[in-house]
């Protein structure tokens, strides 16, 4: 079953973000992630939404979309990540 990455955020750094974002394709592709969303305009329609970002990652099963996020070649761009942004990150199985 399908799983996604859903992350809000904020870019504080958007040079390291850039770099960051540069280097993530080819890691997602291994795993087979793909981007859904990946920034653009947004509407809060309901709630709350605390970040005025919105990145969605399509993984083929939950197994693929954690093995991604816990791997030694994320360690790097995810620490760019995490020094360029705030934010929050979860992982929920598709329909």
């Amino acid at each position: 079953m399908s799983a996604y990455i859903i992350v809000q955020l904020e870019v504080t750094d958007p040079e390291t973000y850039k770099t960051y974002a540069e280097q993530v394709p080819p890691i997602l592709e291994k795993y087979g992630g793909e981007f859904v969303v990946r920034g653009g305009p947004m509407e809060v329609l309901e709630g709350d939404w605390p970040f005025p970002r919105a990145v969605v990652i399509k993984f083929p099963s939950m197994e693929q979309a954690k093995a991604w996020h816990a791997s030694a070649e994320y360690e790097g761009p995810m620490a760019l990540r995490q020094s360029a942004s705030k934010g929050n990150m979860i992982v929920v199985e598709g329909a």
